[in-house]
């Protein structure tokens, strides 16, 4: 097994550099949300102004791409999370989260099925913002379960599998009907503890 880090793309320090890397970035922000994870590099580079060469030069992969295009979005959701967990109602934290997070990793096409296997995948350069995003979910999870309002046995990967199912919803359904609330709603009814049940 490599010892090898995944690329992770950083803004150069340098003007021309910088903003090559900045157009290439809002280029591909745009190409993503209309054509989603599949848009064409060429184009990119194209809408960026720049050549094909200067966009892998700052992004050697396609994945290095997406990871610094939803960067900010996921370190969102991860600060988000830390501002909720010091909240009175932890059902209503985590619930407010798990809205958040369907939101950001539905942002395009196929973002779902990427973030999903960088989970679980070390040598993506999305892997540390999807674990730290788990991690700050699954405290939000502990917490509502330490107050009873959660059932106790539903893992962290659970709870994650229902926001990627809500999320798939949400990037496949017609731009004027998205299901993924009520399916999220659905889900955390289906998991909230039932302190009468018999």
């Amino acid at each position: 097994m490599s010892d090898a880090q995944p690329y992770i793309a950083r803004r150069p320090k340098r003007a021309d550099g910088a903003r090559n890397y900045d157009a290439i970035l809002s280029a591909a922000r745009k190409a993503f949300e209309t054509q989603g994870a599949d848009a064409s590099l060429e184009d990119i580079a194209g809408q960026a102004g720049v050549a094909i060469g200067t966009l892998y030069r700052h992004f050697p992969t396609r994945a290095s791409l997406v990871e610094a295009a939803t960067r900010e979005g996921l370190a969102e959701l991860i600060s988000r999370a830390e501002v909720l967990a010091g909240t009175e109602d932890a059902l209503a934290a985590l619930s407010e989260w798990m809205r958040l997070a369907v939101r950001h990793v539905s942002t395009f096409r196929g973002l779902v099925g990427i973030l999903t296997r960088s989970m679980y995948d070390e040598g993506t350069p999305s892997h540390a913002a999807c674990s730290a995003m788990h991690s700050s979910g699954a405290h939000l999870l502990r917490a509502a379960q330490d107050t009873g309002q959660v059932r106790g046995d539903l893992t962290a990967d659970e709870l994650f599998d229902l926001l990627s199912g809500a999320a798939w919803v949400r990037e496949n359904a017609p731009a004027d009907r998205d299901g993924s609330t009520r399916f999220v709603q659905m889900g955390l009814e289906g998991v909230m503890a039932r302190p009468d049940a018999g």
